[in-house]
């Protein structure tokens, strides 16, 4: 003898009324994680990061070439290059230019890594919002 349940529950009592209908799941909207979740975020940040690292790498990793020379290379630095300028005081004053080339890089991948990516993440965050403000 088999136990199976019936696919449709059926009334108890006859004049019981029929059973409503299961409702059916409502429909989800399909739209992209909010902001905070977003995987632009980590990109932006991992972009941002490595242009601080590039640009501060640049800086001081040149003054740190030059403090190192000037106390364990002394005699390189007391050299003379072309015309009888120390190597030492031409080291010092490539700094300035070095400092300038790494604000350049700084500049020139904010303009074309990490502001792009801003703008797109900043943007995508104001339709969120209006999106959210809607649902509300």
């Amino acid at each position: 003898m088999s136990h199976e349940r019936p696919s449709q529950p059926y009334p108890t009592y006859p004049w019981q009324p029929p059973a409503p209908p299961p409702e059916p799941a409502p429909r989800r909207a399909r739209h992209r994680d909010p902001i905070g979740h977003h995987s632009d975020l980590r990109i932006l940040r991992g972009a941002y990061r490595w242009q601080r690292r590039t640009a501060t790498l640049t800086a001081l990793g040149y003054f740190t070439l030059f403090l190192v020379l000037s106390a364990y290379a002394p005699s390189f630095m007391s050299g003379s290059v072309g015309g009888g300028l120390p190597t030492g005081l031409l080291l010092a004053l490539l700094q300035l230019p070095v400092t300038w080339l790494a604000v350049a890089l700084y500049e020139h991948t904010a303009r074309h890594y990490v502001d792009p990516l801003a703008d797109r993440i900043r943007k995508q965050s104001e339709v969120d919002a209006r999106r959210g403000a809607a649902a509300r």
